[in-house]
Formats: structure tokens, C-alpha cells, sequence
């Protein structure tokens, strides 16, 4: 049969079906532009074709000019509910970048709307303050001439000082009295009034007379306070010496 093929070129080759070749597609209509047969299936799609973000939620109050509104809270809101709306919207639109900037920028202006009036009454407290001390008396004038108000840390590494002398005291009241902590105490309140005042004469009369005034206050004061709120181990001295701690702290911390 294949030597008849090859011997008789004229002869019409029969088709040849085998099931490693496609069938030839079948077109209708226009038979001659195959391409707009094509056209009219539709490609399947994956989910890389769709595009990007489609699924992630957008934040709708973006364009809200009042941060308090585009949070969704009041303005009488707490510093919780602001931390609380700012957290929860946040991560509920954390995939959406301008969503996850327009929250942010809102929670931002809320603080420094919240800074800027703490800042303004505390400017106007002073103000007040400033007013009332020269509407008062001389005497008031003049007496306030020889206080300050050192900062916070100063004030709390001396309050810890006598703090610690005062427990000191206590603990060891039943060994003897507190003439040691005192003397101590005196000590550091005179070496802190001469830094400030730079006149060592001027540091011992104050601290002296701190010591004084804070011992005849304690031996008044002490007398007076019920007896069930007392130890039973605590004397009549070690409760003085209480006393003259608080005096000596105020002397060397506020006075000039």
C-alpha cells in the first residue's frame, strides 16, 4: 500500500486519523477569519487576574475634616475611647495604606488639640496665681519672697532622704533614740540650703532654726494625737523627731 503511494504521486492521499493529532476546528459563519470566531469565548480568569486590593476594605471617612467624627467618637471622649476607636479602626482597615494614614492623622490632631489645652490652662493657672500673689498683702509679698519651687526631681530625691531617715528612726527605737538621724538629718539640710544660698552662715541659722521649730511643733503636736493611733513602742521623742524631718525637708527644698 505504501509502496502504490510512493510509486503513483498523483494519487489522492487518503486522510490518516490518529489520536495523537487534534481534530481540525469547526467554524461557523465566517469561515475565512477564523480570529473573530475566537473572540466570542470568553478567557478564564484566576484570582492573579483580579486586581489589586480589589478585596480589601476601605475606610469610608477619609476625606472627614473633624478628627473627632472620622474616629466616631464624641468630643467629650476619654483617653481610653480615643486609644480604643483609634486601635479597633486600625485593624479593622490595616490592608488599605490611606485608611491606615487618615485614622492615624485624626488620632495625632486629637493629642495635640489634647496637649495644646492642657498647655493653655496650665499657662492660665499661673497666670492666676501670679495675679492673686501681687493682689495680696506685703507681709504676703515678702514672706513668698524667700520660697521657690526647685524641680520635681530635686523635691523627691530630698523627700526620699528624710523619708529614709524617719524609717530609720523607727527601726531602731527600740535600741536608743533618734539624736543620730537627727544630727544626720540637720547635716544634709544645711549642706543643701549653703549649695543654694552660697552663704554657709545663712545655711546653719535656717537649718537651725528648722530643727527648732520642727521640735517645738512635734512636742505640742504629738501629745495631742490618740494613742490607739500609735504604736505602743513609739515615744514621745521618736515622734518629735518625725516632726523635725518634715520641718528640715521644707527648709532645705523651698527656702531661699
Amino acid at each position: 500500500m505504501a509502496s502504490l503511494f510512493l510509486s503513483n504521486p498523483t494519487t489522492t492521499t487518503p486522510p490518516l486519523s490518529t489520536p495523537f493529532l487534534p481534530p481540525k476546528p469547526f467554524f461557523r459563519g465566517n469561515t475565512k477569519n477564523p480570529r473573530a470566531h475566537f473572540a466570542n469565548f470568553a478567557s478564564p480568569r484566576c484570582a492573579v487576574d483580579a486586581p489589586f486590593g480589589g478585596n480589601i476594605q476601605k475606610f469610608p471617612r477619609t476625606r472627614v475634616w473633624d478628627p473627632y467624627r472620622r474616629l466616631g467618637i464624641s468630643r467629650d471622649a476619654s483617653e481610653e475611647e480615643i486609644w480604643g476607636s483609634r486601635n479597633f479602626l486600625l485593624e479593622q482597615y490595616s490592608g488599605h495604606e490611606r485608611s491606615a494614614e487618615s485614622i492615624e492623622a485624626a488620632f495625632e490632631k486629637i493629642l495635640m488639640d489634647s496637649f495644646q489645652q492642657r498647655k493653655k490652662t496650665k499657662i492660665n493657672l499661673k497666670t492666676k496665681l501670679k495675679k492673686k500673689v501681687e493682689e495680696s498683702p506685703p507681709w504676703i509679698k515678702n514672706l513668698l519672697n524667700f520660697v521657690e519651687l526647685p524641680p520635681t526631681d530635686v523635691i523627691f530625691r530630698r523627700l526620699f532622704l528624710f523619708a529614709f531617715m524617719g524609717g530609720w528612726s523607727i527601726m531602731n527605737s527600740a535600741e536608743g533614740g533618734p539624736a543620730f538621724q537627727v544630727a544626720v538629718s540637720l547635716a544634709a539640710c544645711i549642706y543643701f540650703l549653703n549649695e543654694k544660698t552660697k552663704s554657709l552662715a545663712r545655711a546653719f541659722i535656717i537649718g537651725l532654726g528648722a530643727l527648732v521649730i520642727g521640735w517645738v511643733s512635734g512636742s505640742l503636736l504629738v501629745p495631742n494625737i490618740p494613742a490607739l493611733l500609735l504604736h505602743p513602742t513609739w515615744t514621745l521623742e521618736l515622734l518629735t523627731s518625725l516632726v523635725v524631718y518634715l520641718f528640715l525637708f521644707l527648709a532645705c527644698t523651698f527656702l531661699k
